[in-house]
């Protein structure tokens, strides 16, 4: 689209970045170096990291693992860049930055606290979605869910007398037992007529003895296990909705490190669910899963299971065990979940959005309808933009989260655990009276959000920001249409009031060669990288593979569609060298051989036609619909048009007037069809189009279809026509087994006078390509012309 809109004579900023921060980063630094972050740690200048190999990961300092993440993206950002200047990509490398370096975070750092003062931004405590793998909160835009196999049971909670001495006791199903003693109440639909007159009641947890209200709420499914369920806290997202709604109190057993907590909730009171809980303190959310059914059996309260079950749990995207809910303080930005109002504006962005396909809308508008909560952006990791913030520490050792200190934005970017706020020295980190900073860092989607207002400039640039935003194009896939698209629509909206972008060009996955349509990804480990790709096909090759690929739809890769670009390119690179090769009769008349023949008027008419289906097809973003009218009709050049022409274009001594229409046509038609081909197969194109030409053909004006071919009407379609006979002749030779040279006695064509009259028009050209002695024309009632061959 750059490469096209620039041969419209449009000025195209075209920027590019590297999104080198967040939780992945860190995880390859890990592996790669064999090291691991403690901030506690002293900065130790010329470390030296043991490398992969080791048993055993070294701890080292925040600022040590921060400068080998930079080292190592720095790496391989030389990489991507080596391969993406190979593969052509026309963007500005001048304008290149990095989501970690200092334009960028001063950019992100500025935004967030121009939010916290409009109230957008705030921090609150709270349950948040927490990744045990890489121990950090995650967003609810960063979670997948996935099939995993485990188990269920039914547990009794008793109820009190039920006369004659036992206690009556109501059966709840579950997955997760080892949350029993976070449960803090007994929920069911209040339309379900089995515990309808339970409502109100108290039940006691078995093992531990708690009594737990039994409450109503419409979220509960009485068609899930027994129809009433256990609200712990947190076990599910359903939980925390119940909680809140309820009014609940919170009894959190599973701590940040994935582990029940050690110490018991205050509700366990009895000596027997303490020694209970002492059983599961410690142990990982599996073992102590094994631990609690084996002291409900003990207890005698289980009523069923373990039975096995396949059931949807959710993940964070890149982590390796199941999502946990815990409560923590973390840092939000409002995005229209709890916001009516806002909710309504974002809708309305999206409607205004061009969206390219249009049904990748609904994507945007499913997921604005269903946020739960509002964005999370604070994460609890290192190598990432810093929360621009400190707080003050009174005398008691305790810190102020309530009154955060923040920088004026002439001072940014800044980082607080490496400096101290206005007003403060650095001797006073950390202790009583002084100031302690903020230990997060911000969500990558919260630097790549602003990617528009980065790559402007803003706010340093007024000038360049003012002419280039909003942008006109956003390429991306559909997967991060709930991330990255809403997100920078979010903040485009709040900061300037504006869409970032006019349109969105919403690609779909490569999907694995082998047709499994699992997308290939490197966090997946099947991807095939470029390297080779382009030693055995060549740049053009992968571009026009990529570039056949329609918007919104998943592509397979699959090297035989490769091996096609390739084949195009040699073609274009031949096709040219013997166009060019033919040379006019001379002298030209005037200002040159007119194009009077008209197998040469309907080759360019039809070109022309297909030079304005390609432009408005372009226009619209449908770049692989162009890609395959151009392609199309550069195949019917050199199949057809070509070898029917050759002939009359080599007999410049019999026939001057014809040759020089031949060859003025084929070589306008060749101008054409190599800038209608440039935006796909730059090198190709511009090797060919250097060979007559002085400038890059990327400079070159895209063709007019007004403007090609001579002036008047085509007249007949002599192309069709000219293709239909000597496609026969050719079959009729393959078929025989002789050579494609070999003479024909006869050729009869029997159809539609219209046709036959294209035919007769063209015939002189289709009788010395074809060798054709005899000709005859014979007018029929069929729908289209027939062709007989004798040989």
């Amino acid at each position: 689209m750059a490469r096209f809109q620039r041969m419209r004579g449009k000025a195209v900023f075209y920027p590019v970045g590297w999104d080198d921060n967040g939780l992945a980063t860190e995880r390859r630094v890990q592996n790669h170096y064999g090291v691991t972050c403690d901030p506690r740690l002293p900065y130790r200048p010329g470390l030296t990291p043991p490398g992969p190999g080791g048993t055993a990961r070294q701890p080292v300092s925040r600022r040590n693992f921060t400068e080998l993440c930079r080292e190592l993206t720095t790496a391989d950002e030389l990489a991507y860049e080596q391969a993406w200047r190979r593969l052509g990509l026309s963007v500005d490398w001048a304008t290149c930055y990095r989501t970690v370096g200092d334009r960028a975070a001063a950019a992100s750092q500025r935004a967030f606290l121009r939010a916290l003062a409009a109230g957008q931004a705030y921090q609150a405590t709270g349950p948040v979605l927490w990744d045990v793998t890489f121990g950090t909160a995650v967003a609810q835009a960063e979670i997948e869910d996935r099939a995993v196999r485990g188990s269920r049971w039914r547990v009794a909670f008793t109820l009190g007398d039920a006369g004659e001495g036992r206690p009556a006791e109501v059966v709840v199903e579950t997955t997760r037992p080892e949350l029993l003693a976070a449960c803090v109440a007994l929920v069911a639909h209040p339309a379900d007529e089995r515990y309808r007159h339970l409502i109100g009641a108290t039940a006691r947890s078995p093992v531990f003895g708690v009594p737990v209200p039994v409450l109503a709420h419409r979220l509960a499914d009485p068609a899930k296990g027994t129809g009433i369920a256990m609200c712990c806290t947190f076990g599910d997202v359903t939980d925390v909705a119940w909680w809140r709604d309820l009014a609940l109190p919170a009894r959190p057993v599973i701590g940040p490190d994935g582990r029940i907590a050690a110490q018991a909730p205050g509700a366990i009171t009895t000596a027997a669910g303490r020694a209970a809980y002492a059983e599961l303190a410690g142990l990982a959310v599996r073992a102590a899963r094994d631990r609690a059914a084996r002291l409900l059996a003990a207890a005698g309260a289980l009523r069923g299971g373990p039975e096995p079950v396949t059931h949807q749990v959710k993940f964070y995207e890149k982590g390796e065990a199941p999502l946990e809910i815990i409560g923590a303080r973390q840092w939000f930005l409002r995005n229209g979940s709890g916001d009516p109002r806002l909710r309504e504006e974002l809708l309305a962005r999206g409607r205004e959005l061009r969206w390219h396909p249009p049904h990748m809308r609904a994507r945007f508008e499913d997921w604005v309808n269903g946020l739960t909560g509002d964005w999370l952006v604070s994460r609890q990791r290192f190598f990432g933009v810093p929360v621009p913030v400190w707080y003050p520490v009174g005398e008691d050792g305790a810190a102020d989260h309530g009154s955060p200190i923040v920088p004026g934005e002439d001072r940014l970017p800044v980082d607080p655990s490496a400096g101290p706020p206005p007003g403060y020295a650095e001797a006073q980190r950390d202790a009583p009276g002084g100031f302690t900073a903020d230990p997060d860092v911000l969500d990558t989607w919260a630097t790549s959000s602003l990617t528009p207002q980065i790559a402007g400039g803003w706010p340093d640039d007024e000038d360049l920001f003012r002419r280039v935003y909003p942008m006109d194009l956003r390429p991306q896939a559909h997967e991060i249409i709930r991330t990255w698209l809403f997100y920078t629509v979010l903040r485009s909206h709040v900061l300037e009031g504006t869409l970032p972008w006019r349109h969105a060009a919403i690609s779909g996955w490569v999907v694995d060669p082998d047709r499994s349509s699992k997308k290939m990804s490197k966090s997946a480990g099947n991807v095939i990288t470029p390297a080779g790709l382009f030693g055995a096909y060549g740049a053009d090759a992968a571009r026009h593979w990529a570039a056949s690929a329609r918007l919104g739809v998943d592509t397979v890769f699959d090297p035989a569609q490769v091996r096609v670009g390739r084949r195009l390119a040699i073609k274009i690179l031949n096709a040219s060298r013997f166009v060019l090769g033919l040379g006019l009769p001379e002298p030209p008349p005037g200002p040159g051989w007119p194009v009077t023949a008209p197998l040469d008027r309907a080759l360019l008419a039809r070109l022309a036609e297909v030079t304005g289906r390609c432009t408005a097809a372009m226009e619209r973003y449908d770049h692989a619909l162009a890609l395959d009218l151009a392609e199309g009709m550069f195949w019917r050049f050199c199949d057809d048009y070509l070898e029917l022409v050759k002939p009359r274009a080599r007999a410049a001594g019999a026939d001057p007037a014809g040759a020089g229409s031949a060859v003025t046509a084929l070589r306008e038609a060749l101008s054409v069809l190599l800038r209608l081909l440039a935006p796909v197969l730059p090198f190709a194109t511009e090797e060919a189009w250097s060979w007559w030409h002085d400038g890059s053909i990327h400079r070159a004006p895209w063709p007019d279809p007004a403007r090609i071919g001579p002036p008047g009407p085509p007249g007949p379609d002599g192309l069709e026509a000219a293709s239909a006979a000597i496609g026969a002749i050719r079959r009729a030779r393959s078929r025989a087994g002789i050579s494609q040279r070999a003479e024909v006695a006869r050729l009869t064509a029997a159809g539609p006078r219209q046709e036959l009259d294209a035919l007769a028009a063209v015939l002189g050209d289709v009788r010395a390509a074809g060798r054709v002695r005899e000709v005859e024309l014979v007018a029929a009632g069929t729908p289209q012309a027939t062709y007989a061959v004798q040989l």
